[in-house]
């Protein structure tokens, strides 16, 4: 390092600094003090995993995710979780400028892989989502009795929105992203269903359509 740490500006979350309601000007009582510290944003960026770890007060360690390409991402209604692959940032209710750049950041609506859904459904229901009705027929598979009364049970109780499967013939899925990439080095998320996936399918549309 050419710089010393007294040189370099450093990141302070202190109030000290700042002036009183009033207007007034603060008189600072003490220097910078470490537990006072803050650190550069990670700015979580699609890409070949690269996570750094970072020593934090107390001797915890942070995960700083530089760069992810996947993550779980649980489907709720049918109370599964998939490891699936990031495609792409597509709206980030904060700023604009971080769909652009596919930054992740807890929040944001991301489009992930739907292969191991479609897989999961095929393997639970007998249901092949991806497949559109002018393919050709496969080839049936033998399957026992026992395995039959189990799909034909399961389908009874089956709902499926066509917003979703629409998003399954595409191969595509709209999920947001619950965990904190910058702080725990992950990218996880919940696919998004029913109203909320109408919400956020408006304001991709009209980003779009400006």
């Amino acid at each position: 390092r050419l710089f010393s740490s007294d040189t370099t500006m450093g990141i302070s979350r202190d109030s000290t600094h700042k002036r009183r309601k009033t207007g007034g000007k603060r008189i600072p009582l003490r220097k910078k003090r470490q537990f006072e510290m803050g650190r550069p944003a990670a700015n979580t960026k699609l890409g070949p995993k690269r996570i750094h770890s970072v020593r934090c007060r107390g001797g915890n360690i942070k995960y700083r995710a530089l760069r992810l390409d996947s993550g779980n991402f649980n489907w709720a209604t049918e109370a599964t979780t998939a490891k699936t692959r990031l495609l792409t940032v597509l709206y980030n209710a904060s700023n604009n400028e971080l769909v652009r750049t596919n930054t992740l950041v807890k929040n944001c609506i991301v489009q992930v892989d739907a292969t191991p859904f479609r897989q999961w459904y095929k393997q639970h229901y007998g249901v092949d989502l991806g497949k559109k009705k002018k393919d050709a027929p496969e080839e049936e598979v033998k399957q026992s009795k026992h395995v039959v009364a189990k799909l034909a049970g399961r389908n009874k109780e089956r709902q499926l929105e066509t917003s979703l499967a629409e998003q399954f013939q595409a191969g595509r899925l709209l999920a947001c992203v619950s965990s904190r990439p910058g702080q725990s080095g992950r990218c996880d998320g919940y696919i998004l269903e029913g109203p909320e996936l109408e919400f956020y399918n408006k304001k991709i549309y009209k980003r779009k359509h400006r």
